[in-house]
């Protein structure tokens, strides 16, 4: 890692920014240069988020050398999306925590209550659909939880074993550049300090078992 590493922090559904402080809290400590992506999840469509990361990144990189995105839950599959409309964007490394890379089981349950569409917000499709596959040219891991705790109890739709909210199934893609479970819930991801040091260690080796 070089001094120049910068890293955007994309928050989830419901969220904001300042949800991921202690995490940028524990990358700042390992040597890196950390900004939040806030962004509205739930009453402004994907289109308009991507629109405006793609320009966040491109700023980013006028200042920095190398740029890695991290997202968590829906901010991995903002992040990841965005990578796919401008494939050239000059990034090197994602990760994604809690993201339903897949689609989420969980969001087509509470689409089919009632008025549960307006509950998650125009960001239905992407966290029901997810992705087919990553074919980019970025190093992409996925950080999975598997303390089952949280909304998926109550909607019954998850399969063993989950965070609460995403399964761990959901978090896996083709293309992926590697996969690990720590024991955390979907929300526990952004304190645990083990998902951090996984982090830490894919952003300098590709791989969640790097030296840190």
């Amino acid at each position: 890692m070089t001094s120049n590493d910068h890293v955007i922090l994309l928050h989830g559904l419901w969220m904001r920014a300042f949800t991921l402080a202690a995490l940028r809290r524990r990358l700042e400590q390992a040597g890196f240069s950390v900004e939040h992506f806030d962004y509205e999840s739930v009453f402004r469509g994907a289109d308009v988020s991507i629109a405006h990361l793609l320009q966040r990144v491109r700023e980013a990189k006028a200042r920095a050398g190398t740029i890695h995105l991290v997202g968590h839950s829906l901010g991995g599959l903002i992040a990841l999306q965005a990578l796919q409309r401008e494939p050239g964007l000059d990034t090197s490394r994602v990760v994604c925590l809690g993201t339903p890379l897949r689609g989420s089981a969980v969001a087509r349950g509470i689409a089919r209550l009632p008025g549960g569409s307006l509950f998650i917000g125009r960001n239905l499709e992407v966290l029901r659909d997810g992705l087919q596959g990553w074919a980019g040219t970025q190093q992409v891991g996925s950080i999975a939880g598997r303390l089952p705790i949280g909304l998926g109890l109550a909607i019954g739709a998850l399969a063993s074993p989950h965070d609460g909210t995403v399964s761990v199934d959901e978090t896996q893609l083709p293309g992926l550049t590697d996969h690990c479970i720590v024991p955390a819930t979907h929300t526990g991801l952004l304190f645990s300090a083990e998902a951090a040091e996984r982090t830490i260690a894919f952003l300098r080796h590709a791989s969640f078992t790097g030296t840190l």
